[in-house]
């Protein structure tokens, strides 16, 4: 049993959670992912490690509300216990001083983007980080993000907070004007098809977390299978991180839709498999 050490509303539907897992945290690095389980009848779904303190042997997880379990993930509260935490898995973030490096955040995607730009900070390289949501109310980890970069620019939909933008607009800004080495995006799959769309044309490496596709995550299922350089891969296990350019964003879509009608059965107290 996982003990949830601090629970924190960071919007109406987006909660972190600081879960007591000692021996996950001593070897947790950026990119790594974890599973967890409600209860002992409960579907396993991964999440991403958001952050990790091998000192106090914790680690924390950002979720959004969306399918039967991270809903009821979200009824949990500080002192109570999870059945199963499992990880560290996935490969971690390929780390070194690449040079000039931006880190895209869109939406929840900011939680994993935060350690990976850590980390590259920590390298030595020189990083400016990008974070957007669609308004200010479900924006969070400014000053978190403020603190692992160089620069920092916030932009927001609807213009209640930051920039009025999308994120690859600062984005295209800055490659026009300066020579970036590599490009780290995370968030919705839109987000980050449309990133890699603008990087191309800069002809800047660029990678992508494709984890919101994971469903088992153990390379059993094949439900994460995406098209790679024409090549089929599996997220949790080749995974998550790939080559942005060599992502076949337009099949990756598709395939995020695919458990819709048994989520939503689920959701409303029917048979299904429920989803995250």
């Amino acid at each position: 049993m996982y003990k949830i050490l601090k629970k924190e509303d960071l919007s109406e539907q987006i909660t972190l959670f600081d879960i007591e897992a000692g021996d996950i945290a001593r070897k947790a690095r950026a990119g790594n992912f974890f599973i967890l389980r409600t209860h002992e009848q409960g579907e396993r779904i991964p999440l991403t490690i958001a952050d990790f303190d091998s000192g106090r042997g914790t680690i924390t997880t950002v979720f959004q509300k969306v399918g039967k379990t991270t809903n009821h993930l979200g009824t949990f509260n500080e002192g109570d216990f999870l059945t199963d935490v499992i990880g560290p898995l996935g490969n971690h973030s390929h780390i070194e001083n690449f040079g000039r490096v931006v880190c895209v955040g869109g939406g929840v995607g900011i939680a994993p983007v935060y350690p990976i730009a850590r980390a590259l900070k920590e390298a030595g390289n020189k990083v400016t980080s990008i974070i957007g949501a669609r308004s200010k109310s479900i924006l969070f980890w400014e000053e978190k993000m403020r603190g692992v970069s160089d620069d920092l620019i916030v932009t927001t939909d609807d213009g209640s907070y930051g920039t009025k933008a999308l994120v690859t607009v600062p984005l295209e800004e800055i490659m026009m004007n300066e020579k970036v080495d590599l490009v780290v995006a995370i968030g919705p799959a839109i987000m980050m098809k449309f990133v890699c769309k603008t990087t191309e044309k800069y002809n800047v490496k660029t990678v992508v977390s494709l984890n919101s596709i994971m469903i088992d995550a153990t390379g059993m299922c094949g439900g994460c299978r995406v098209e790679i350089g024409g090549e089929t891969k599996y997220t949790c296990v080749d995974g998550p991180e790939f080559d942005g350019h060599q992502v076949d964003f337009d099949l990756l879509m598709k395939r995020l839709q695919a458990y819709i009608p048994e989520e939503h059965t689920a959701r409303c107290g029917g048979k299904g498999n429920g989803g995250k």
